[in-house]
């Protein structure tokens, strides 16, 4: 499953910038849709994820500034970054669990994104 990630680029402090994934149609069903991001130098860490129920979980460093979503009609999740700062710099990863039934679940990544923000 190929995850489709954009949106990322190069932002000024303050600015914003909104990334956007899209899973491709299958015979699975869509559970958990989130991102990640890795610095340079630093391990990965949950940005923001949402249930299939609608229950959302942010990291603390984003709070109130970034706000996920998801259009299930769609397929696709998104991220809004708002009042972005410098060490908000990193490869942003969706990524994804797809329940294929019968108790078997599988996550899948995004090749990632840059968001760059500049001070």
């Amino acid at each position: 499953v190929q995850l489709q990630a954009s949106g990322g680029g190069l932002v000024q402090a303050g600015g914003s910038l909104r990334l956007s994934c899209t899973i491709p149609t299958g015979v699975y069903i869509i559970d958990s849709m989130g991102w990640y991001r890795q610095a340079p130098g630093r391990q990965r860490e949950l940005v923001a994820d949402v249930s299939s129920g609608g229950s959302i979980n942010y990291g603390t460093s984003v709070k109130g500034r970034f706000t996920i979503s998801r259009d299930n009609a769609k397929n696709t999740v998104y991220l809004q970054m708002n009042s972005l700062k410098p060490e908000d710099t990193a490869v942003y990863y969706c990524r994804v669990d797809l329940n294929y039934g019968v108790g078997y679940e599988e996550n899948y990544w995004g090749q990632g994104t840059l968001v760059t923000v500049s001070s």
